[in-house]
């Protein structure tokens, strides 16, 4: 990796200013917060009042479902404020890994499905390792290397749920596209899988679901459907910053960011549960097998990698992880 790809994607990974002052607070209502009832992260935003976002920075304490303070023990409520510095009580559901969700065979694999065989690959469609539903194809991307230079291998960047089965893969297994759900099989596979990063069941944090598959160069468009190419390596997430992607299940959706840093609890099904840190989350602007969705701003700059969420929330991965733990870019 050169100089010029550590300071951007490094620059990438601070806090906004406005919210710099808070993180102290955050990890005090991580420790105090995280282990109540109905309670699923904690994160840094803005104070929502009556739906409307405000300009007020508060620790966004993450919860399944908002109830009334009088229906709660006084151990389990939340307190107005952490360290001096205002709270607010964020509805997120209850969070799954993409494929957790239900997943079902699209009913109509026509032009407009993005459940569909399509060649060359191209980001949005559904894809997967064979043992798994499906999820998305997110973006291409190849080796970091200096530029200019020639990248040896180019690759499908997804999650590691989707392309290596929530680590229960190897190393050089087929990927399917599409997806095993949408009729997927031996005869479509496109690629082997080349690098995932492990998630950790353990407590500990895990900061990406990640995984590539590597394809031959002729197989693979950079350009994400109904959104275009990526403009940039990565654009820092704001609270407030709209955001689009091209998924298999939803297609093209949009959402807004609502909490930065957030560690949350991720459910992978079969009483897993892994903790993500350093995540952002966003409206709800996702279903299962939307999983590994690149997901960009207005601009086209990429800001996450998709990989869980609810029926009301979005979890991301910020995408300069992403790049610096895979080892790739996804631009130029």
């Amino acid at each position: 990796m050169d100089t010029e790809d550590i300071k951007d994607l490094e620059a990438a990974r601070d806090i906004p200013e406005d919210l710099e002052p808070l993180q102290s607070a955050l990890e005090t209502a991580e420790e105090r917060f995280l282990d109540r009832a109905n309670v699923v992260g904690v994160g840094l935003g803005h104070k929502i009042s009556n739906g409307q976002m405000s300009d007020t920075p508060s620790v966004m304490v993450l919860v399944t479902e908002k109830v009334d303070e009088s229906a709660l023990s006084t151990s389990d409520k939340i307190s107005k404020t952490v360290d001096n510095q205002p709270t607010d009580v964020l509805e997120v559901g209850h969070l799954f890994a993409g494929d957790q969700l239900a997943v079902e065979p699209l009913a109509q694999l026509d032009a407009q499905s993005l459940a569909r065989r399509v060649r060359p690959i191209r980001p949005g469609y559904s894809i997967g390792h064979p043992q798994v539903t499906a999820g998305t194809a997110g973006a291409g991307c190849y080796d970091i290397s200096p530029l200019p230079g020639k990248p040896p291998r180019y690759y499908i960047l997804s999650n590691n749920h989707v392309l290596a089965n929530s680590n229960n893969a190897n190393l050089g297994d087929p990927i399917w596209q599409p997806g095993r759900v949408d009729g997927g099989g031996p005869a479509d596979a496109v690629g082997r899988l080349a690098r995932f990063i492990p998630i950790k069941f353990d407590g500990t944090c895990n900061l990406v679901d990640a995984a590539i598959a590597e394809v031959p160069f002729d197989t693979l468009d950079r350009d994400i459907y109904w959104n275009g190419y990526p403009s940039s390596a990565v654009k820092a997430a704001e609270v407030g910053m709209l955001l689009k992607k091209t998924g298999r299940t939803t297609h093209f959706t949009t959402g807004r960011v609502t909490a930065l840093n957030a560690t949350v609890n991720v459910n992978y099904g079969g009483g897993r549960v892994a903790k993500f840190c350093r995540q952002i989350i966003t409206s709800d602007m996702s279903a299962g097998g939307d999983s590994g969705s690149l997901v960009l701003d207005l601009e086209n700059n990429p800001v996450g990698l998709l990989f869980a969420g609810s029926s009301v929330a979005t979890i991301l991965n910020p995408i300069a992880n992403v790049q610096v733990a895979l080892r790739v870019r996804v631009w130029p």
